[in-house]
């Protein structure tokens, strides 16, 4: 079947050896980028929220569960790009392992996590900057009709993201640096006041959800079930650690760069995992700290962690998290508009998008044209579109991918066994299978209302790869099948 065609792995290897994309970056680069794009909202925000409506201070093993599928699928994507380094990264394992359909589809959710996630990223943004200048609420922030903010924001990022990748590591590594360190300080400052009483109980029972509750706004797996709207308790964890998931992904981004790095067989798995490692330990500390600090019923939802250090008397420390807020929201943005260049261009390289999607500017060494199509998409959702309509679609998004990854692993040993694979996930086919089921689980934690968002999305996307991708496809001008 011509959906099912599939590209072969040496031609891959071969565009990465002769490609136009500039080999420049390093695994200390990549570990930068990885951090720059996972601490972002979730460290600042949804630690907050979730700890509030949904888990209590068992948010902390909400992060635990989110960030162990997170390694088991990090484990699965430095095993795929470790073998096939490449600028396309699931989209393009998922071409040369289980077909072009399955490629298209991760694709197509990989433009929409990343989307999607800069748009909430920089509407968050200007929330907190028009918190901290006093900045009109007309211009910045939830309450503006148009989010000016978010968009001007955006467009600068991507004046930098267009100039060239040394240069967009060069401001994601400096951001990075700030964050981290306003986030070491919050668990080390945080642990002066934590009191005991706040985390009994840990894991709160369970009870109904609120009246106003719909039923699209339940967790998918409790309307099959027909079980009642709940929250805290076990399955509070779960529903938690759907959606705090949405702070993990990202760091997907960093498979896109295996054009781009000077040694990707060894650099690409260290800053994936190393990444990963790094952020979840901060999670988890912030998190516990949060909780210990403020009764989570009292948790202040729109800035939560400001607001903590307020109440305790310290607002020398709300001050310098809502500057670490920024810096954290920016460096995620930065990283986002790179992933979604790189993603287009190896879409249209493979004809599946228009060609000129993929022309590489002569002299920064960038997929210009791709990286401000998407900018323009995302300062458009960004201008227009809140936040509560965006965010639990990122995760969402990212799960679905993280599937199809998860799969591509064991798919890819069996078809292609002569490809080198430096680093090799390990208990294959076992753990990659293990993936996939608890990436399909976290996903049926998330509401009703999101799993119909999601198919309406997929069913744009097939009406776009059958109208146009799957005619003009380089493998169909070939006569693939």
């Amino acid at each position: 079947m011509s959906v099912l065609r599939k590209l072969p792995v040496d031609e891959v290897l071969d565009r990465g050896r002769r490609g136009n994309l500039v080999r420049r970056l390093t695994g200390k680069d990549l570990v930068g980028f990885g951090i720059g794009i996972i601490i972002g909202s979730g460290i600042f925000t949804l630690t907050g929220i979730e700890a509030k409506q949904h888990a209590g201070p068992a948010v902390v093993l909400s992060f635990v569960i989110g960030g162990v599928v997170a390694a088991l699928a990090a484990l699965c994507y430095a095993e795929l790009a470790s073998a096939v380094p490449t600028a396309g990264s699931a989209y393009t394992y998922a071409y040369t392992s289980l077909g072009e359909i399955f490629a298209w589809i991760i694709g197509w959710d990989l433009l929409l996590e990343f989307a999607l996630g800069a748009a909430v990223v920089s509407r968050s943004w200007s929330g907190y900057v028009a918190n901290l200048l006093d900045l009109p609420p007309e211009w910045f922030g939830e309450d503006a009709a148009v989010n000016v903010g978010a968009m001007v924001i955006i467009a600068l990022l991507t004046a930098v993201a267009v100039a060239g990748i040394r240069e967009s590591a060069w401001v994601t590594n400096a951001l990075v640096v700030v964050k981290v360190a306003v986030s070491v300080l919050v668990v080390v400052a945080g642990l002066f006041f934590v009191r005991a009483a706040n985390l009994d109980p840990f894991v709160p029972p369970a009870q109904p959800a609120a009246p106003s509750a719909t039923a699209l706004e339940q967790p998918l797996v409790q309307a099959l079930l027909g079980m009642e709207q709940s929250v805290y308790g076990f399955g509070g964890i779960l529903t938690a650690a759907a959606i705090v998931f949405f702070a993990y992904t990202g760091f997907e981004a960093l498979a896109n760069l295996g054009e781009e790095t000077r040694d990707p067989r060894r650099d690409l798995p260290v800053g994936l995992l190393g990444s990963l490692v790094v952020c979840t330990l901060l999670y988890v500390g912030v998190s516990f700290v949060l909780t210990a600090m403020v009764d989570y019923r009292q948790i202040d939802e729109g800035a939560p962690l400001a607001a903590a250090f307020q109440s305790v008397g310290q607002p020398w420390v709300a001050v310098l998290v809502s500057l670490g807020a920024i810096t954290g929201l920016t460096s995620v943005m930065m990283v986002e508009l790179v992933t979604i260049g790189r993603i287009g261009f190896a879409m249209s390289r493979d004809g599946l998008l228009p060609p000129r999607l993929s022309q590489v500017h002569p002299k920064w060494g960038t997929p210009h044209r791709m990286t401000i199509a998407g900018a323009v998409l995302i300062m458009l959702l960004a201008g227009f579109v809140p936040i509560s309509e965006l965010a639990d679609m990122v995760s969402i998004g990212a799960l679905s991918g993280f599937f199809i990854v998860a799969l591509a692993v064991p798919v890819l040993r069996r078809t292609q066994p002569q490809v080198e694979r430096p680093f090799r996930m390990p208990l294959s086919p076992v753990l990659p299978v293990l993936t996939a089921a608890a990436c399909l689980y976290l996903m049926s934690n998330l509401d009703v209302i999101t799993w119909l968002r999601f198919a309406a999305w997929l069913l744009i996307g097939f009406a776009l790869y059958f109208g146009y991708g799957r005619r003009r496809a380089l493998l169909a001008r070939r006569g693939g099948s």
